[in-house]
């Protein structure tokens, strides 16, 4: 495709619903009066982070996709000519929960939605109490400026999804996401998360040779117990940060990146080509043992 300008939201949240949507589209606003083509909001931004306890009520949170609040940002992205990547959580049915990004299109059009895949059950991180696992599989979407791949926060860990995302067809990958620190952390162990976290994610970009875009929450959540660390990111087909969000601040900034370097970094770095794809049968066991 080209050119595209990529509009980063990274914001904090508090508990009304209503009031972080509406905080969200004035950011893609303010995003489109930078220049940006597509925006990328952070994973589950229209509330503050409940997966922290396993608590029933928290699932009065979700709503249907589509449903009120893709019809909301179906309104702002016609009317703004821009795509939209908005993380919600999602009520497929009764008692039938996913953590699920819709994909809007520059006309207003809902091109519909990814599933994620993969989900953690960690302390603070209490997923698997309220998603299933997705089931659309891995996904890539047409928009008006670019063929885009999502996936969504701990997908982030696995070079699998993003490789079959990228076969697929991604120019961009983005990684609407939330996670962090908790404050009882000394720094050292801080720092080393985070290098993980961003490495992993700028190594997709290198191995399948596309822009990563990786958009995070930021501030104090849980009473204070957790500090969502921030740090959003873009990185080129060779892992090159072309930008880098702080830990503390909200931002909503715009990038431009060139799909068109795909094509470069590819052919002057063949991972993909040289790919043996003869002997990778066994990656789909659990464990390569005798068993």
């Amino acid at each position: 495709m080209g050119k595209v300008k990529i509009g980063l939201v990274q914001m904090s949240c508090v508990k009304d619903k209503q009031q972080n949507l509406e905080k969200a589209i004035k950011e893609v606003r303010n995003a489109a009066k930078k220049g940006a083509q597509i925006v990328c909001l952070q994973e589950l931004f229209t509330s503050l982070y409940f997966c922290d306890v396993e608590d029933y009520e928290n699932f009065k949170l979700a709503e249907a996709i589509p449903g009120p609040s893709t019809n909301a940002l179906c309104d702002v992205a016609k009317e703004l000519n821009v795509v939209i990547i908005a993380s919600l959580f999602e009520k497929r049915t009764e008692g039938l929960y996913h953590n699920t990004t819709a994909v809007i299109d520059a006309d207003g059009s809902y091109l519909g939605k990814y599933r994620k895949m993969h989900i953690p059950d960690d302390p603070a991180f209490y997923e698997k109490f309220y998603f299933t696992p997705g089931d659309l599989g891995y996904k890539t979407f047409q928009t008006k400026y670019a063929k885009i791949g999502v996936l969504i926060c701990w997908d982030q860990w696995y070079p699998e999804a993003s490789r079959i995302t990228a076969l697929m067809g991604a120019e961009i990958m983005f990684y609407p996401t939330a996670i962090g620190w908790a404050t009882s952390q000394d720094e050292d162990t801080n720092k080393e998360q985070y290098d993980a976290w961003q490495t992993i994610q700028r190594s997709h970009a290198v191995a399948n040779g596309v822009h990563v875009v990786s958009v995070n929450r930021v501030g104090f959540e849980q009473d204070g117990a957790m500090k969502f660390w921030g740090g959003s990111f873009v990185a080129n087909p060779h892992g090159k940060l072309l930008y880098l969000a702080s830990h503390d601040d909200e931002e909503t900034t715009v990038v431009e990146v060139d799909t068109k370097a795909t094509d470069h970094y590819r052919t002057h770095w063949p991972f993909l080509r040289d790919r043996r794809i003869d002997s990778y049968a066994p990656i789909n066991k659990r464990f390569i043992d005798e068993e």
